[in-house]
This record gives structure tokens, sequence and C-alpha cells, in this order.
């Protein structure tokens, strides 16, 4: 859905919140070669205030917990890679939640390069989970939303 080895993306309709957003990260190839690697790594997700139960680079299929905690309280996030792209230009993955999962969604973290720029580009598609107390908790989950996405977009610089 989040479709990370696209160049552009067009959401799908439905019920899903489309979001997507790009910001610089670094310039030339020790930078290329630095996102890159700690994209597949989990680092965007780590670096931002994250734990992740994987040790390894990410795998299509893999099924991961990651947990933050937040105000004394850990919340527990499974998630499925769904998707890995590595080539020349563009690397990253998008998982989908799972049950569980505070909101129900996709989400994916794509470096490529512009020229010498070293980007990184966040894509999601989210709406509120089935299951409470997450549902009625939406809206506040959107504000939080918003504020990890500041810090994955530096994460990687």
């Amino acid at each position: 859905m989040t479709e990370p080895a696209s160049l552009s993306w067009t959401p799908p309709g439905g019920s899903r919140r489309p979001f997507e957003i790009t910001a610089v990260v670094g310039y030339g190839d020790d930078a290329w070669k630095r996102a890159a690697e700690d994209v597949l790594r989990w680092k965007v997700k780590t670096r931002s205030g994250f734990r992740v139960d994987s040790t390894g680079p990410v795998v299509a299929g893999e099924r991961v917990t990651v947990t933050v905690t937040a105000l004394g309280v850990t919340v527990v996030e499974p998630v499925e890679v769904v998707a890995v792209v590595q080539n020349d230009a563009r690397v990253g993955f998008a998982y989908r939640t799972l049950p569980g999962h505070p909101v129900s969604g996709e989400e994916a973290f794509i470096v490529h390069r512009v020229g010498q720029e070293v980007r990184l580009t966040l894509r999601s598609l989210t709406r509120a989970a089935p299951q409470q107390p997450w549902r009625g908790l939406f809206p506040l989950l959107l504000l939080a939303q918003r504020i990890v996405r500041r810090r994955y977009l530096r994460a990687l610089r």
C-alpha cells in the first residue's frame, strides 16, 4: 500500500489517512552508505525512542515487536515487514500493523538519492485500530504520530 519501491506514490482510496513527507538527511556517498544501512536496521525507529526486538536487517515477512514507553506507560506495537527495497538509488521497507497495535495501517521508511542529496521519505496510511482502548484514543494517537514523525526525520542525520 505504501509502495516503498515506487518513486511516486498515489495513496489508495479508502478510510486510511495518507501521509508522505521527505527530508534531506545528508550529502554524498558516505551519507548514502550510512543512511541506507541504518534504515534497514530499524535505526529510524530506535533513534526515535522505540525498541525493536530484531537485531538484524529487515526481512520481508518478518514479524517484529516494537515498544515505546511514554509517561510511564509501555506501548507494544506488533508489525510485519511487507516490502523491502534495496538498489543503487533507493533503500527502505514498509511494515503493516498487526492486531494489538494502537493504530491500523502501514508505514514505510525510504532512503533515496537526488543528485548528491540523500533523502528520507516517510509514507503511511493510518486509521483507528478496531480494539479499545486504542480506538477511543485515536485523536491523541494522531497527535503523538506528528511528534514521532519529526523524530523520524531527524533520526538518520
